[in-house]
C-alpha cells in the first residue's frame, strides 16, 4: 500500500511568499519528490506607454558615480499627491533622473520646462519610459532619489 503524500508545510509556503515580497522575484517554484509548489507575485498590469525618441540603455550602477543632487525635502505634513502641479509615476518601476550614469540630470529644482519635455525616466520590465512634463513651468520639487523604486501614482516631481 502506498503511503499518502505529505503536503508542504504552510509556514514554508508563507516563507516563500515573504521571500517574493522582499525581492524582485516574480515567482518561485520548489519541488520535493513528486510534490511541487509555485508561488507567483500578482502584478498590476498597466497600459503600455508609447514614447517617441531614442532608445536608452538601462543605467547600470557605478561605484564611483558622483552623488546626485539632493531631492527637495519632503515633510511628513506635505501631501504632494494633492498638489495641482504634481507629476505622478504612471507605473511601477525604477526612476532615474538622467538618461545614463554620469550624464546630466534631465531637470533640477528651479529648471524651466516646456510641455512634453522629458523630466525623468521610469524603467519598467527592462523598458525605459520617458516621463514628460504635463505643462510648461518651473520645477519646484523633485520627490524621488535617483535609481530608486517607485510605485504607481507616487508623486515624483512638482511643476508650477
Amino acid at each position: 500500500m502506498a503511503t499518502p503524500k505529505k503536503p508542504f508545510d504552510t509556514d514554508f509556503i508563507r516563507d516563500l511568499a515573504h521571500l517574493i515580497a522582499e525581492t524582485d522575484l516574480s515567482e518561485i517554484e520548489v519541488a520535493q519528490g513528486d510534490l511541487k509548489i509555485r508561488v507567483v507575485r500578482s502584478v498590476q498590469v498597466i497600459a503600455p506607454v508609447t514614447v517617441a525618441g531614442p532608445a536608452h540603455a538601462a543605467p547600470a550602477p557605478v561605484a564611483a558615480a558622483p552623488a546626485a543632487a539632493p531631492a527637495a525635502p519632503t515633510s511628513g505634513e506635505t501631501d504632494w499627491s494633492k498638489h495641482p502641479g504634481v507629476v505622478k509615476s504612471p507605473m511601477v518601476g525604477t526612476a532615474y533622473r538622467a538618461p545614463s550614469p554620469g550624464s546630466a540630470a534631465y531637470i533640477e529644482v528651479g529648471s524651466q520646462v516646456r510641455e512634453g519635455q522629458t523630466l525623468l525616466i521610469v524603467e519598467a520590465m527592462k523598458t525605459m519610459n520617458q516621463i514628460p512634463a504635463p505643462k510648461a513651468g518651473t520645477v519646484t520639487a523633485i520627490l524621488f532619489d535617483d535609481a530608486s523604486p517607485v510605485e504607481y501614482g507616487e508623486p515624483l516631481v512638482v511643476v508650477e
